[in-house]
């Protein structure tokens, strides 16, 4: 199975009514999201599923994809790990899954996957980490297949 994570691009520092939920991407969010939807595009698996945040930012980043997405609870600012990878249905899920995101989870479910000793990566804004899941001698393997920043698409 193919896992993506997508942290949301540059949001406004604060919504106008105080809503975290509510923060809207900035011009330059804008335009992040849609270099790297348009990278995605090109990429993504045919019925890869879209998840999002129900995040204002997350789901402006999702919407720059131009594909059908479902708005996820699960994957609102104070998500675990634990939420993340179940949302996902990882590794068993049949096809791609895309999720858009926040910091700091995202970070700590990429260093969950990597094995990394420290608790969480910095993920830049806007950025994709992309995972697949594989088999090798009867054991399964977290393999990391790309990292893409808007700056670099």
């Amino acid at each position: 199975m193919d896992l993506i994570l997508w942290r949301h691009a540059e949001a406004q520092d604060e919504a106008p009514d105080g809503d975290d939920l509510q923060r809207a991407l900035t011009s330059r969010g804008e335009k992040q999201a849609a270099r790297v939807a348009s990278w995605l595009d090109r990429q993504l698996p045919e019925g890869t599923r879209v998840l999002s945040s129900p995040a204002v930012r997350c789901e402006q980043t999702a919407i720059a994809l131009d594909r059908k997405f479902k708005v996820r609870n699960e994957l609102a600012p104070e998500a675990t790990v634990k939420d993340i990878l179940e949302t996902a249905q990882w590794p068993d899920a049949r096809q791609a899954v895309l999720i858009v995101g926040h910091q700091p989870v995202l970070g700590e479910t990429i260093a969950h996957l990597m094995g990394f000793q420290l608790p969480s990566c910095p993920v830049r804004k806007g950025a994709v980490w992309w995972f697949r899941t594989r088999e090798r001698d009867g054991h399964g393997q977290t393999i990391l297949v790309a990292v893409q920043s808007p700056e670099t698409v």
